[in-house]
């Protein structure tokens, strides 16, 4: 599979990005399809998940109540809607697809997402 991000851009503070991922294979319903993302000099970090079949979402800490990420199982692509965002927020932003919430076996290229103070 071949995952595709794209959304990223240059926001000030408190604005909205949305980025999308578009997978090219079917996604299943035990796929689990997650948003991660990594800044200079920083780890990789969990932002969201949702699980393809049930729906059910899950956040890191750092972004509970400000992002949301959804799923089109129409189109096969997951968005995550970004809300509130702050400079802290600023990295590369990957979509990833697994099998499970901890094993990811498809990566996308990423997008960059900074924010301005």
């Amino acid at each position: 599979v071949q995952l595709q991000a794209s959304g990223g851009g240059l926001v000030q503070a408190g604005g909205s990005l949305t980025l999308s991922c578009a997978a090219s294979g079917r996604t299943f319903s035990s796929h689990v399809m997650g948003w991660f993302r990594q800044a200079p000099g920083k780890e990789r970090e969990f932002v969201a998940a949702i699980r393809w079949g049930t729906g059910r979402t899950y956040y890191g800490d750092s972004v509970k109540g400000r992002f949301a990420i959804s799923r089109s199982t129409a189109e096969n692509t997951v968005a995550l809607q970004m809300n509130s965002l702050k400079p802290e927020d600023t990295a590369v932003y990957y979509c990833a697809r697994g099998n499970s919430l901890g094993d990811y076996n498809s990566w996308g290229q990423g997008t960059q997402v900074t924010v301005s103070s």
